[in-house]
């Protein structure tokens, strides 16, 4: 596929695999989806948007691949079932899983409204939950191994200031992870964590990193680029492939070294005045 411009792969890599991304049709999302259905594997791409997803799936179908897509709001249990039922009819069944779907913002905790809190960590708390309980119900039922790969961020470990909903969802959907691994180790099924640093995309990237943020936040990174996608790609083909059958309950961090030079990403705030943190961050939201 013309759209990947590094592969160390073999083709067929993942030809064994039916893989659902949730998020698959915008950002990280898309490309891991491109980037598995390059390599042999059926692709699932789930989401709100079905433009989107519709577009993801046509670029792989142009390419030779199989996709199919199905809408879903992750948040809701019985939208995620219907979502797996309509993939599986069009691929067979799903033996792996990418929790890709997310959401933040930036903003002072005690300005946090319940909404707010509620709407980031039920999508990536809830919904990765959901998503993983129903692919291990199913693949437990029909005794088959599988894979499950949960995007969470290198603040999951650390926390970080000024995105308060996205660090305790991706702590605990990290903390779900190791859990998993242990308990569902005995059916076969593996389940790791990837933490990206800063990689650019058109949607909760570049809220995050408006103005002179994006130009600080290069100036963090040791390696002083952002990641590409097909990096992270990549990484999450390698995770989901043969090549890594005893790795199981790990979180691979893919930053260029950013984590261990800079501590909590967002944290630079706090040595702002806070009214004047509090105006930036109020700034550059995104506009309803």
């Amino acid at each position: 596929m013309t759209h990947i411009d590094r592969s160390p792969f073999r083709t067929g890599l993942l030809e064994n695999r039916t893989v659902l991304i949730t998020g698959g049709g915008t950002g990280l999302g898309r490309s891991a989806a491109l980037k598995c259905a390059s390599l042999g594997a059926r692709v699932g791409v789930v989401g709100r948007r079905e433009e989107p997803l519709k577009a993801t799936v046509g670029e792989i179908e142009k390419a030779g691949g199989r996709a199919a897509f199905a809408s879903c709001d992750v948040r809701d249990a019985a939208s995620v079932v219907a979502a797996f039922d309509s993939i599986e009819a069009s691929l067979g069944p799903v033996n792996s899983l990418v929790n890709n779907a997310a959401g933040n913002f930036l903003c002072a905790s005690e300005d946090l409204s319940d909404n707010a809190f509620d709407s980031v960590v039920k999508i990536v708390l809830y919904g990765t939950f959901n998503c993983t309980r129903e692919l291990g119900r199913r693949l437990i039922r029909a005794k088959q191994e599988g894979h499950v790969l949960a995007i969470v961020t290198s603040y999951a470990v650390t926390g970080s200031a000024f995105v308060l909903p996205s660090a305790a969802a991706k702590a605990g959907v990290l903390a779900m992870m190791r859990s998993l691994a242990v308990e569902w180790a005995v059916y076969g099924i593996r389940l790791n964590a990837i933490a990206p640093g800063p990689f650019p995309t058109e949607g909760a990237f570049s809220r995050l990193m408006a103005g002179d943020l994006e130009k600080k936040a290069v100036e963090r990174v040791p390696m002083k680029r952002f990641g590409e996608h097909d990096e992270l790609s990549n990484l999450i083909a390698y995770l989901l492939s043969d090549a890594s059958p005893y790795q199981t309950g790990d979180c691979v961090t893919i930053d260029g070294a950013e984590a261990l030079f800079s501590g909590q990403e967002f944290a630079g705030f706090a040595h702002l005045d806070r009214a004047a943190a509090k105006a930036l961050m109020t700034s550059i939201k995104p506009k309803k």
